[in-house]
């Protein structure tokens, strides 16, 4: 039986796509809407699509930031997705004086002027490190990203891969059970999966247990 991960329904991501592509994963999968619908569960996912602000809001307002952060230190592993990738960080130039969730160090930038935005499509993805969730990860492969701002951590030892778009980027950030990944992996294909299977398989080799949610 594959670890049971919950999914932060917070009104700000495509939920059903990436609980489906979760399933094929190997995890069972929950949709929690607030920390006070939680049972026992493995790990945490925060996706995301919008804005930085308006996502941080409504966060805030289900009570999640607390929750999150207890969880972390509990060492249960978090997967920020996109906008979710964004979240982690202490700030973005998309909301000025919106703070984020600082699990990671660092801010989040605006793509470079001229760039055509939001970058959308396809672009190839380089290794940058050795890390057990992109084991199997082909060097170059193509992943599916949609965003106009890029994260910049404070300290660069967690990036585990790059992409390329105006300016190299992070892709993919893991620092300690906290896990970023900037482009959607639900819609990468057969790629995508791959990584999917990696990232379930790290968090039912490492999670203890935690509070989740209802199941989808």
């Amino acid at each position: 039986m594959g670890p049971l991960l919950a999914i932060i329904d917070y009104g700000a991501g495509n939920l059903r796509s990436l609980s489906r592509a979760l399933g094929i994963a190997g995890a069972r999968v929950a949709l929690i809407r607030s920390p006070a619908e939680a049972h026992h569960g493995d790990g945490i996912v925060l996706p995301g699509v919008g804005a930085f602000g308006p996502a941080m809001a409504r966060l805030t307002a289900a009570g999640f930031p607390p929750w999150i952060h207890e969880r972390v230190a509990a060492g249960t592993p978090l997967v920020g997705v996109c906008l979710g990738m964004q979240l982690l960080f202490d700030r973005s130039d998309e909301a000025s004086g919106v703070s984020g969730l600082g699990l990671i160090k660092g801010e989040v930038r605006r793509l470079p002027s001229g760039l055509k935005v939001p970058h959308m499509g396809w672009n190839g993805v380089i290794t940058r490190r050795a890390d057990p969730v992109i084991s199997d990860l082909r060097e170059g492969a193509f992943v599916y990203f949609v965003h106009s701002y890029v994260v910049d951590p404070r300290d660069p030892a967690g990036v585990i891969a790059t992409a390329t778009y105006g300016r190299e980027f992070p892709a993919i950030i893991r620092q300690g059970n906290v896990l970023g990944l900037q482009f959607h992996p639900e819609k990468s294909a057969a790629t995508g999966l791959g990584l999917l299977r990696e990232i379930v398989g790290w968090i039912a080799a490492t999670a203890p247990s935690v509070r989740v949610g209802t199941r989808v």
